[in-house]
């Protein structure tokens, strides 16, 4: 596949919808870069393009691989599963309020998970064009998503309990909303809180009819495999429930930090019954994406990252709005742990591989 040309803006030739493919390593493609395309069939894979970048910076395709996997289309979900992983995305179509779409389309997701059986949902990313903007009723675009979204679960729920995934919930420049996900079939799956800040699915009122629906993070343990996946939600400068340090960029980029490294410390790791053989610092970090609400901003909160992190983590910087108008800065990761002693692993779990059509300089 010509990468350079997806990321400069091209686009796939979709195959046809009604033509399940075999034999792909890759569960799932997503571009970000400066052109929206809902998600399609390309070259037996699930492929999303989102609108993440303008056309003069350059952005990179994350890609899932896992074994050969079977690839399909059900209404307006592309898919792609290999027996233990599901990777699934949609859109949801431009419309005055978002409510019911967003409903529907997740309930449809909800749907497919079972139909296939990979009840396990332990990783979500919703991108939103217009995020801090209001709908036609006045109600803030998020706010109009994130009830769709936990009315989809509330309904779900009411057959099959389904705990509230690690997600992140983020601006995109343009387009649809688009969301994409994951879930397993096996595995031990445990979702984790962070003691500062309250589950956001309790958050008070004031936050909107609805409250967002995810969990802090995700951990996926496979022991046969000698391995532990630890996926940390979009986090931000939130204690209890409260956004701290408005208009304080590097304040906010600091909290953020310390959040992730609460939610990763052995402490909360043992709280929620996971143990590693290590204690887990921001120098585990990895695939870790920075999305930054203002362009000019990225340059501080580039170095702030590069000293939090490791030398050889992956990360990379996105000017995106954040889900709430007064934050600045928001940051996920993945944290990929050994179980056994002398540090052997006969898998990584699932984490993807990254494709960069050129490296961001520092200026």
């Amino acid at each position: 596949m010509d990468y350079a040309n997806l990321i400069s803006g091209g686009h796939p030739q979709a195959l046809p919808e009604d033509r399940p493919l075999m034999n792909s390593r890759v569960l799932g493609m997503v571009n970000f870069g400066p052109v929206f395309q809902k998600p399609v069939l390309e070259e037996g894979s699930p492929f999303l393009s989102l609108r993440m970048t303008s056309a003069d910076e350059k952005g990179f395709v994350e890609q899932w691989t896992a074994g050969p996997a079977q690839a399909s289309v059900s209404g307006d979900l592309v898919y792609a599963h290999d027996g233990e992983y599901l990777f699934c995305a949609a859109e949801i179509p431009a419309s005055e309020r978002c409510r019911n779409l967003t409903r529907e389309t997740y309930l449809a997701a909800f749907e497919l998970m079972d139909e296939l059986g990979y009840p396990r949902l332990f990783r979500m990313w919703n991108y939103i064009p217009r995020i801090n903007e209001d709908n036609a009723d006045g109600l803030e675009i998020y706010r109009d998503f994130c009830a769709g979204r936990s009315e989809a679960f509330e309904l779900y729920g009411r057959r099959r309990h389904l705990p509230m995934p690690a997600a992140t919930g983020i601006g995109a420049q343009g387009g649809n909303i688009a969301f994409f996900f994951l879930s397993c079939r096996s595995g031990r799956v445990t979702f984790l809180e962070n003691p500062r800040q309250m589950p956001a699915y309790t958050y008070p009122r004031q936050y909107g009819p609805r409250s967002p629906s995810f969990a802090r993070a995700t951990c996926v343990q496979h022991d046969a495999l000698g391995v532990l996946n630890l996926y940390i939600s979009g986090t931000a400068s939130i204690i209890g429930h409260e956004t701290v340090h408005r208009s304080d960029l590097m304040r906010q980029c600091d909290v953020t930090l310390e959040n992730i490294s609460l939610l990763i410390g052995r402490d909360n790791l043992i709280r929620h019954g996971i143990e590693t053989p290590a204690d887990l610092t921001l120098r585990d970090v990895d695939f870790i994406k920075v999305y930054v609400r203002h362009a000019e901003d990225i340059p501080a909160v580039r170095r702030r990252c590069r000293e939090a992190f490791a030398p050889h983590a992956n990360i990379q910087f996105l000017n995106a709005d954040i889900c709430r108008s007064d934050l600045l800065v928001e940051i996920e990761g993945i944290i990929t742990v050994p179980l056994r002693a002398d540090g052997t692993q006969d898998g990584a779990g699932l984490k993807p591989r990254w494709l960069v059509h050129e490296e961001t300089s520092d200026q």
